[in-house]
């Protein structure tokens, strides 16, 4: 057999794996290593993962990844997720569905400071869902809309998605975190005017909230002065380059240690329980950078990325008809594979496509978060749907699907918004560049 069909049996075997129930992780290392083994040979195979597992699990870029999940972490138990909520519903409570435009808004700012969807979404779901019931709204939309607007916590920076996908194709990880900040406010925005339209038809799914003064308008602004202050320091301070996205991770972990002290929620158990969640998640997004490096140099040394690029770049169609195919197999993909997992088990196969094509990397990154982030909502996986349903276990399942499909929509809106106007990701890091 040739290495290219051996490429393509490797690919194969690791869906089998996936459908078997296999761990990402466990099942890209696997067929990494015997790929290599069956293409040069056992030896050379086992000193490849060595190497592999070694250079992944030293790596000091990789402390960015348990530094911003620490952040995220201890943000959470300091309750920084209810004065969010809090802070918007008393802006924008008054308007039709204006709970649920104040959970996308509480999404937003909370995801600028977890790094992961999943966690903004269990998140929110435990701190505005009990209020929506308490206001009668329609649970359809009020599940819906938390589990769509937990998916900003992927697209807003620090991302972990974002962190991954630098490391894979050796980009800026500062330049992403800046390049989700315009794509993450505008899908936000349309979220919120999907909620309106839908709260001004049928007034009944949102009613409009009481009235509170300037005065408690304006003290509920301090809630959110903490995450503010912690978004600037982080992001401004990689913005203008006083600090490196690995320190920026740092001085973000430790200004949410400093916030929790202030706010006196900076316990013995509050920090074993933020520290053995982090421990957790990092292992378990390391294992699976390390499992990807392996199933990488087994598809380079396939020639499997290489062909499948020139055999892209050569087809007679322009290039964004062949990006519009990319974007259809994610979104396709997406419904069946985790987001992370997705972007770590593809982006080996297409970023010789990419680069090929001539488009630029870190737009390409930006869209594909957003393109994942419709798997985080879409059936039959949906990761944040089963989240919410796991919170609110007495609203059904396919109730949380339906509520989500007028953010999925709007996901695509924006997918299409950022292929026709690249600038609105771009923009932001260009100013960065000059």
């Amino acid at each position: 057999m040739t290495p290219l069909e051996i490429g393509l049996i490797g690919c194969l075997a690791m869906i089998v794996l996936l459908a078997l129930s296999m761990p990402v992780a466990f099942a890209m290392a696997i067929v990494g290593v015997t790929g290599f083994a069956v293409l040069v040979n056992p030896k050379a195979a086992m000193s490849m993962m060595t190497v592999d597992l070694y250079d992944t699990f030293s790596s000091n870029s990789l402390t960015v990844i348990p530094m911003f999940i620490l952040m995220g972490q201890v943000s959470f138990h300091a309750g920084i997720s209810s004065r969010l909520f809090d802070a918007a519903y008393k802006w924008l409570g008054r308007l039709p569905g204006g709970m649920a435009i104040a959970t996308v808004g509480a999404c937003t700012a909370f995801g600028a400071i977890c790094g992961s969807g999943p966690a903004t979404a269990a998140t929110m779901a435990s701190v505005v869902l009990p209020e929506m019931k308490k206001y009668k709204y329609d649970m359809t939309l009020a599940t819906g809309a938390v589990a769509a607007g937990g998916s900003l916590g992927m697209l807003i920076p620090p991302s972990v998605v974002f962190i991954v996908y630098a490391l894979l194709t050796e980009q800026s990880i500062g330049e992403l975190f800046i390049a989700g900040v315009m794509p993450g406010v505008l899908i936000a925005l349309l979220f919120s005017l999907s909620i309106l339209i839908s709260c001004i038809r049928h007034p009944e799914y949102g009613p409009v909230g009481p009235k509170f003064s300037l005065k408690d308008k304006v003290n509920s602004l301090l809630g959110v002065s903490e995450t503010l202050a912690l978004f600037v320091l982080v992001i401004g301070g990689m913005f203008t380059g006083l600090f490196t996205p690995t320190e920026a991770a740092a001085v973000g972990a430790a200004g949410s240690i400093v916030i929790a002290a202030i706010r006196g929620k900076c316990t013995i158990k509050m920090l074993r329980r933020s520290l053995f969640e982090t421990l957790r998640t990092s292992c378990m997004v390391i294992l699976i950078v390390a499992g990807a490096t392996v199933f990488g140099h087994f598809l380079a040394i396939s020639q499997l990325p290489a062909e499948l690029a020139g055999w892209l770049a050569g087809l007679p169609l322009p290039g964004w008809t062949i990006i519009g195919l990319i974007i259809l197999f994610y979104l396709l993909a997406g419904c069946f594979i985790d987001a992370l997992a997705l972007i770590i088990l593809t982006t080996p196969i297409f970023y010789p496509v990419i680069i090929e094509l001539g488009f630029d990397l870190v737009w390409f990154g930006v869209i594909l978060v957003v393109v994942t982030q419709m798997g985080v909502i879409s059936p039959p996986v949906g990761v944040n749907v089963y989240v919410v349903s796991g919170i609110e276990r007495d609203i059904p399942l396919q109730s949380i699907f339906k509520g989500a499909l007028p953010f999925l929509f709007m996901l695509i809106v924006a997918a299409v918004l950022l292929i026709v106007f690249p600038q609105i990701a771009l923009y932001l890091p260009s100013l960065v560049r000059q």
